[in-house]
């Protein structure tokens, strides 16, 4: 009876399928969750280059900005290093000079309704999109826009300075469904990232 039982196969067929089918499937829910994970990786690329190009023809979140540069000399360049860098994130700051709040929201939400919150209305009409259509679970908290001085615009300037101004994004973490419940796998960290442009009219109303 025992030396039967230790060469009986009836069943082996099942365990191996068992045991593949598992593999099987995390293989396929891994390749689903790094996809997901690769979309969020190009959704929040997309999202610092609309937010740098709303940033550069909008009223400056650092109202501030527009006084910073030097008077002492009309016409004369404003040299590197000259003012800034003025950093500016949701909750404003000593490095965000008379921060505005609404221009903020401009950045994240566009020209939807602007409220100090994360919602995220879909624009309608001629509304400009903002970075949180582009990155859906993007928050105010996640955005970073620096002002710098950088050599470019002049003195007593009308429309105020020409900064460089860099949008990026903190404390973002790729987000796992299927593997951090069947695996274990805690969120990852999204490497940094950020668009850098030249400011341009600083105006909410520029086209």
């Amino acid at each position: 009876m025992l030396k039967r039982f230790a060469t009986a196969e009836s069943g082996a067929a099942m365990v191996e399928m068992t045991i593949v089918m598992t593999l099987l499937l995390a293989l396929t829910l891994g390749f689903v969750d790094f996809g997901y994970a690769f979309y969020q990786w190009n959704a929040a690329n997309k999202a610092v280059q609309v937010g740098a190009r709303l940033a550069s023809i909008s009223d400056p979140v650092a109202k501030g900005l527009l006084t910073a540069a030097p008077t002492a000399t009309p016409g004369a360049p404003v040299t590197a290093g000259a003012y800034g860098p003025f950093v500016c994130t949701s909750a404003g700051g000593v490095s965000c000079p008379s921060y505005d709040s609404t221009n903020f929201s401009r950045i994240f939400r566009g020209d939807t309704a602007v409220t100090a919150n994360d919602a995220c209305p879909p624009p309608t009409g001629t509304q400009r999109p903002g970075m949180c259509h582009f990155f859906p679970a993007l928050k105010r908290e996640n955005v970073v826009i620096t002002y710098a001085a950088t050599g470019l615009g002049f003195q007593t300037r009308l429309s105020g300075p020409v900064p460089t101004i860099t949008v990026s994004l903190q404390n973002v973490n790729f987000r796992f469904f299927f593997l951090s419940g069947l695996m274990g796998f805690t969120d990852i960290a999204m490497p940094s990232m950020l668009s850098t442009v030249t400011g341009e009219d600083l105006k909410s109303t520029a086209p």
